[in-house]
């Protein structure tokens, strides 16, 4: 029998109000185990990495069309990917990056050139394999701070989370030189007349060299997130575009779904076509649902805590 795994958002957003009836019946009586929230951390739940470490950029870098695994182990990476800045009472605020801005092949093409002998200058080579991901090609043993994800750095003051250390000087002064060029270009004017948000700086996150080998506890994954291509690439497992999810031993990437996503699978469930069906929420909760647990009668219906 199947068993199925579906990376999930934080429970608020899949059960806006109170869960339905049926559902909230079965996650009540399920097993649950609470864990770190984050993407990061639920992500490490699934995926073991040898050595334990978490270089996002290599990883992702992996799962580009035409990548090359001897290739991307020669090099240390690190994302530099499109980012809107605004300044306002609060400081300089981080308001988007990457896809968020709707950047496509022509903005690349436009502002590649730019900052490619920006970076070539400090013996880094700037690649864009895909408009809302951007790497810098480094060597191996280069050395860096430690950059904060967007995700922990959105909608706060940069300056609360620019990098420290010896290394730090270098890279700050080459992100402002980046900013100095960017809010000078005229494919910023063409943005802004699209009623597009500028890309008015990079945000460096992820860096490291690729690891030696990964584990996933499931033979299959399907998402559309170059992550986790990248560790299902480097864990020898199948890995195909996102789609609803069906009674199969897989991961699902649905962190974007909601209620009604589940509905399936807890019907499948309960048929029998599936043996277990394993929820992973965003913020910690995992849920472990199984066919007999529906002799858990005495168990009250699951309800979310209301502040």
């Amino acid at each position: 029998m199947a068993r199925a795994v579906l990376l999930l958002p934080p429970l608020a957003c899949v059960f806006a109000g109170t869960p339905p009836a049926d559902l909230a019946r079965a996650l009540g009586r399920a097993d649950r185990v609470d864990g770190e929230s984050g993407r990061a951390a639920q992500l490490r739940r699934h995926f073991s990495l040898l050595p334990n470490r978490w270089p996002e950029a290599a990883v992702c870098r992996l799962a580009e069309i035409g990548a090359d695994v001897d290739d991307v182990r020669r090099h240390a990476w690190l994302r530099v990917d499109p980012a809107h800045l605004r300044a306002d009472i609060k400081g300089v605020l981080l308001l988007g990056t990457g896809e968020a801005l709707g950047l496509d092949e022509a903005d690349s093409v436009a502002f590649l050139p730019a900052l490619k002998p920006l970076f070539g200058d400090a013996g880094f080579q700037l690649e864009a394999p895909h408009p809302a991901r951007w790497y810098l090609r480094l060597p191996k043993e280069a050395k860096l701070p430690a950059f904060a994800s967007p995700e922990i750095a959105l909608g706060d003051d940069v300056f609360e989370h620019a990098p420290d250390g010896p290394e730090a000087r270098r890279w700050n002064a080459l992100a402002s030189e980046a900013q100095v060029l960017l809010h000078n270009h005229p494919r910023n004017v063409q943005r802004a007349e699209a009623g597009r948000v500028a890309l008015n700086a990079l945000w460096p996150w992820g860096g490291g060299t690729l690891p030696d080998h990964a584990t996933a506890a499931f033979p299959k994954l399907h998402s559309d997130d170059a992550l986790l291509h990248g560790l299902a690439r480097l864990a020898k497992i199948e890995a195909m575009p996102a789609k609803p999810p069906i009674p199969e031993d897989a991961l699902f990437d649905l962190r974007k779904a909601d209620a009604a996503t589940l509905r399936p699978m807890l019907e499948a469930l309960h048929r029998g076509d599936l043996q277990e069906l394993a929820l992973d929420f965003a913020d910690g909760p995992r849920f472990t649902l199984r066919r007999g647990q529906r002799w858990r009668f005495w168990r009250k219906p699951f309800a979310l805590l209301r502040e």
